[in-house]
């Protein structure tokens, strides 16, 4: 026997691998030790007795159980067929006996051999029983053909489907059994025992044509609806590897827009339904909790206790909710518990998140930047510093913006227990979610819990508690806005020159590092700073519902419930003495800081509501009263300090400098009335109103209460006699829809005037202390109203196979809520009050399909949305709005679209001096700076915002279209998921390069930055200038060279899943395998990585005028992950 020497592995040398190998040697062992002592147990059992009692089983199955009962175990080939269905009933009976009844008349013999039984292919009765010519017709009660129904063997994974006539052919074995199944039809079983032609039956099933779906304040069949929405089923979104259940929304629905725009754990989604409806307020959708509207933060539900969720787009199907329904609602439906026995199962996954190298920022490297620096001292006329003399000795430098990244780990688990028996109904969740952040020193934790219950007292009263506790933990460093801003670490980091170090020879940070020239200077290490910054976060929240419901009568439906939500939130931000500020020109100490927060809050919620539906002939009715009531309050403290003598003792009395504390408390109520009325006749003319009036604290003491109505129409169109020729429409139903909601989202006190104690005022020569009106209320404050017109078309062919929907939207927001300027004389600058028009409209389509339906399975979800927008009013006072984030400006026009980027049109660059004196130039415009466009023809370049400068509108932030595409896959035991997102023609400010292309400054740039402006001879692509000091207008001014072109396609997820077979392992009734991929592929132009970007100068997420704004933001990860789904 030759000896191979191994070869030395590196991953003997890795302590976790070691440890791992050690863990498998130890169970091998264990393994062939129980093997060798089975072998050694000689039983033989010949006379071994089995009880069985199996009604058309798989023979595999129940071989497996003869296995569990005795010692003896079955070998076969795999020409043996195990998965013929059997039936057998006895007890107590020899096993040989028991062979002998199954396999009678199989194409299966056996042979006892010891322990083991041998399977072979009895090829006497296999030959007679040669697989037969199958052929038939599908139809349904009325006679006609069913195309595409799916015809298996039950058992064997072989089948076909019928064609365009109904028809259909197959090769089967004599006793096989068929299986017919059919989108909105009952399954139906056939056994063969001849090989005529068969003509089966089919019947519709009529549970599946009315589906139950989650409307406002109750429920409705599907077919009833008259309003615009759609349902979700979070069962078939449970693998995605995502922290909120707003990522599962993305690409689903039509008229539907998330954009994630950072990658910071735990951080939310921004959603728009339909646009944004409003200038100043915030565009989130209102979210209901199994009834319960959410004040504050959603983005601590965990995603696997929800069970469906439904998008009400429409004012018919979000009028009810009045004052809160601008932007649309969202309600969510949580697990419970269905009748029957009990169900366990256990989710999880793992996998590891790191960040794309496409869509990183392309700096110059060492070399590269040394150049550049030594370029710059000779462009000015300067002697080269020694340091920047030799660029090439520095190579490729250090990347700081790779040095602050990391790949990180995600992980999820989920346990679910479901029991109905008897009166008594509970399902209970427990999850786990961590997921460490790819950015150094930030991650994210979430414990949390959902218990559902129901009793039914009586035939005619049920009780029911939900009981929902989450607890939260992140650490969060400010890794988002621009540099030089209150966060920007990133940013920072990014602009370091990468010939220096952010670490020492022994390994250790420094605190600073020091750039060389003329002057040094010392730039913090911003390496070290993300991990000594603490930015500590905890969340605790409590959710509970108690709800009675009583039936008097047959019909009606009285309900009582009451709602709470508790819970507080703690932020401990320590910035220690090693942690830099921001750039500075020269050294300096820095002093330790800290600052702590606390946040307590608490709703409830009052809700009675009486609901009475009857049906009388042809006509049914349904209509609906209620009465709620809402009060909130937040008590937030917070406290401040800095110069502490040790970093390690992180408390506000040990600060040298103690600040004073702030306390505010924030308080708001509402009381509502609500109705609504639907009719129908037929089931095919449908008619629906409802109006719910609220009153509010918020607004002033002239417009407390505001109405709310809404009509709606529907005509199912398909239930027509005229239509019953065309037998491929299974429903078409027009509706339409128009009604007004509101947007209460303004401060609390907002109408009162607001007065402060720290005024001081001056009599002769005297200084007197005292309080003064600093805010204007207004009395007159009232609701922001969107009147809203729908009309939409839902279709659906071969049974519903093919499902397609069209929505036409227009909708008026009038009375917006803003801050109106004041005349001076007044002593107060502006006023909040009630302005404007903005008009919002657009199209939306949908299509779900059943491309093939059999053995292979491939479905199909396309929804697309086109939208756009018009300002239509402003104030008396002026006709647009400009808004500011850092140096992007927005703005909005009367007869134009709304927060459009505002800014110079760049024109390339003052080539020479020919090329100077001809073109309209700025007052510090010289021959190699870049030239601006001159807008308004005045033969000169300002920079002002009115029609005096040049300023024009250089792009919109606002998609033309967005859509989503799901392809489903199924063949055998295996599933393939691939979810795909896009937008076309949004463009995204970049004003992440006001840094980046920083020529006159010691920090890193672009390496386009190498193509500018040198000299007449050498202008470069004409896209940068010179680097003479002081010209930069690159960093000072807004232009169009930040503007990109945002369009993208994403392949959001990629799942494969495979389902082991049933029966594989005892007490398991289901067990699937899975890998996914999150954020697989981006496809965009954006050279940033993110194309759903939105980060204002401060690194938090914009409001309405400042959309697709990039200040450098947290990256979002490329996701692996690998999980399990088992069900007991």
């Amino acid at each position: 026997m030759k000896n191979i020497p191994l070869p030395d592995l590196y991953y003997l040398e890795n302590p976790d691998l070691k440890q791992l190998f050690r863990i498998m040697r130890i169970s091998i062992f264990l393994l062939f030790f129980c093997l060798f002592s089975l072998m050694a147990e000689n039983s033989h059992s010949q006379n071994a007795r089995v009880t069985i009692n199996r009604s058309d089983a798989p023979l595999e199955s129940i071989l497996n159980e003869i296995e569990s009962q005795t010692d003896y175990l079955f070998i076969y080939k795999e020409d043996v067929n195990v998965k013929m269905r059997k039936s057998i009933h006895v007890s107590s009976k020899p096993v040989a006996e028991v062979l002998s009844i199954l396999l009678a008349e199989s194409s299966v013999a056996y042979k006892m051999a010891g322990n083991h039984i041998i399977l072979t292919r009895n090829a006497a009765l296999a030959a007679q029983q040669q697989k037969l010519g199958i052929a038939g017709t599908v139809t349904d009660a009325s006679g006609e053909v069913l195309i595409g129904v799916s015809v298996l063997i039950k058992g064997s994974g072989q089948g076909t489907v019928t064609d365009l006539d109904g028809n259909f052919s197959l090769a089967a074995n004599m006793g096989d059994i068929l299986q017919f199944s059919y989108t909105g039809y009952i399954p139906q079983e056939i056994k063969l025992k001849d090989n005529h032609s068969l003509s089966i039956v089919l019947k519709e099933d009529v549970k599946s044509l009315d589906e139950v779906v989650v409307v406002a304040y109750g429920t409705q069949t599907k077919r009833a609806v008259t309003g615009a929405m759609e349902t979700l089923d979070f069962d078939k979104l449970s693998d995605v590897p995502v922290a909120q259940f707003t990522q599962k929304m993305q690409g689903q629905i039509a008229g539907v827009q998330v954009n994630q725009g950072t990658g910071v754990p735990g951080q939310g989604m921004n959603v728009r339904i339909r646009g944004a409806a409003s200038l100043s307020t915030g565009s989130n959708p209102l979210y209901v909790v199994d009834g319960f509207p959410i004040v504050g933060d959603i983005n601590d539900i965990n995603p696997n206790e929800i069970e469906s969720m439904t998008i009400l787009k429409d004012a018919a199907a979000t009028s009810l909710y009045g004052s809160r329904a601008a932007f649309g609602v969202v309600l969510i439906q949580t697990k419970g518990a269905k009748a029957g026995k009990t169900n366990i199962s256990f989710n999880a996954y793992m996998g590891v998140q790191n960040v794309p190298q496409k869509g990183r920022p392309e700096m110059m490297n060492g070399t590269e930047w040394a150049q550049f620096k030594k370029e710059s001292y000779e462009d000015l006329g300067q002697s080269v510093p020694t340091a920047f003399q030799n660029p090439s000795q520095y190579g490729k430098g250090h990347d700081w913006y790779a040095a602050m990244l990391r790949s990180a780990m995600i992980q999820d688990y989920n346990v679910s227990v479901s029991t109905g028996k008897d009166k008594f109904t509970s399902s209970f969740v427990l999850g786990y979610f961590n997921q460490d952040g790819v950015l150094l020193n930030s991650d994210y934790q979430r414990i949390s819990a959902r218990a559902n219950s129901t009793y039914r007292i009586s035939d005619n009263l049920k009780l029911a508690f939900n009981l929902a506790p989450t607890y939260s933990f992140e650490n969060r460093p400010s890794s988002d806005g621009a540099f030089f801003s209150g966060g920007g670490l990133l940013a920072n980091a990014t602009l370091t020159p990468p010939i220096l170090d952010y670490r020492n020879e022994d390994g250790t940070y420094p605190v600073v590092v020091t750039t060389p020239g003329v002057t040094a200077f010392e730039t913090p290490n911003w390496v070290r700073s993300i991990q000594d910054i603490v930015n500590k976060r905890e969340a605790k929240r409590l959710l509970a519902n108690a709800s009675l419901q009583y039936e008097p009568l047959k019909g009606l439906v009285l309900k009582t419930s009451l709602n709470g939500d508790i819970g507080s939130n703690y932020q401990h931000n320590f910035q220690p003495s090693t942690a830099g500020r921001a750039f500075a020109a020269a050294p300096s100490a820095i002093a330790a800081n800290l600052y702590e927060a606390n946040n307590r809050y608490w709703s409830w919620l009052s809700e009675t509501t009486a609901n009475y539906s009857k049906e009388i002939g042809n006509h049914t009715f349904e209509l609906l009263l209620g009465y709620t009531t809402q009060r909130f309050r937040s008590d937030y403290s917070a406290i401040s300090g800095s110069n502490f003598s040790d970093d390690r003792i992180q408390t506000i009395d040990a600060a040298l400098v103690k600040n004073n504390p702030t306390m505010d408390v924030q308080e708001w109520s509402m009381i509502s009335y609500l109705s609504r009325v639907n009719y129908s006749y037929k089931g095919k003319y449908l008619i629906g109103a409802s109006i719910r009036r609220d009153g509010s604290s918020r607004f002033g003491s002239n417009n407390k209460w505001g109405n709310f109505p809404s009509v709606s129409l529907g005509w199912i169109v398909s239930d027509e006699a005229f239509m019953g020729k065309l037998k491929s429409v299974s429903l078409l139903k027009v509706r339409g829809s128009y009604g007004m909601i509101g947007n209460n989202n303004i401060g609390n006190y907002t109408h009162y005037n607001t007065v402060s104690g720290n005024t001081n005022a001056v009599f002769g020569s005297t200084v007197a202390s005292g309080s003064a009106v600093t805010n204007l209320g207004n009395d007159d404050l009232g609701w922001e109203k969107t009147r809203q017109l729908d009309f939409g078309v839902d279709l659906g062919f071969f049974n519903n196979r093919i499902t397609f929907t069209y929505d036409y939207y227009n909708k008026i927001t009038s009375n917006m809520l803003y801050s109106l300027p004041v005349p001076e004389e007044s002593g107060f600058s502006t006023l909040i009050g009630n302005v404007g028009k903005l008009k919002f409209w657009g199209h939306e389509f949908s299509i779900n399909s059943h491309n093939i339906v059999g053995t292979f399975n491939w479905s199909t979800n396309f929804n697309i949305s086109f939208s756009d927008n018009r300002v239509l009013a402003l104030s008396d006072l002026s006709n647009q709005l400009v808004a500011y984030s850092g140096i992007v400006s927005t703005i909005s026009r009367v007869g134009g679209r709304i927060g459009q980027f505002y800014g110079m049109v760049q024109d390339g660059i003052y080539v020479n001096q020919s090329d100077y004196d001809q073109s309209p130039k700025a007052v510090d415009s010289q021959v190699g700076t870049i030239k601006f466009h001159d807008v308004n023809d005045d033969k000169q370049i300002t920079y002002g915002d009115d029609e005096s400068g040049d300023k024009a509108e250089i792009g919109n932030p606002l998609p033309k279209f967005t859509f989503g595409l799901t392809n489903n896959f199924e063949y055998k035991n295996f599933d393939l998921t691939i979810v795909a997102t896009g937008t076309y023609g949004n463009k995204i400010a970049a004003a992440v390069e006001q840094g980046m292309a920083n020529l006159d400054g010691p920090f890193n740039v672009m390496k386009e930055v190498k193509d500018r402006w040198r000299s007449p001879d050498n202008p470069g692509a004409g896209l940068y200038g010179k680097t003479t000091s002081g010209t930069s207008r690159e960093r000072d001014i807004f232009h169009s060279r930040f503007v990109y072109d945002g369009s993208n396609l994403t392949i959001k997820n990629i799942t494969l899943g495979y389902t082991l077979p049933a029966n594989l392992i005892k007490f398991v009734s289901r067990l699937r395998v899975y890998a996914s991929v999150q954020q697989a592929f981006v496809f965009s132009k954006y050279k940033y990585g993110n194309p759903e970007v939105g980060v204002d100068f401060n690194g938090n997420s914009p409001g309405a005028l400042l959309q697709g704004i990039d200040y450098s933001t947290y990256p979002v990860p490329r996701t692996f992950t690998f999980g399990l789904n088992i069900n007991f």
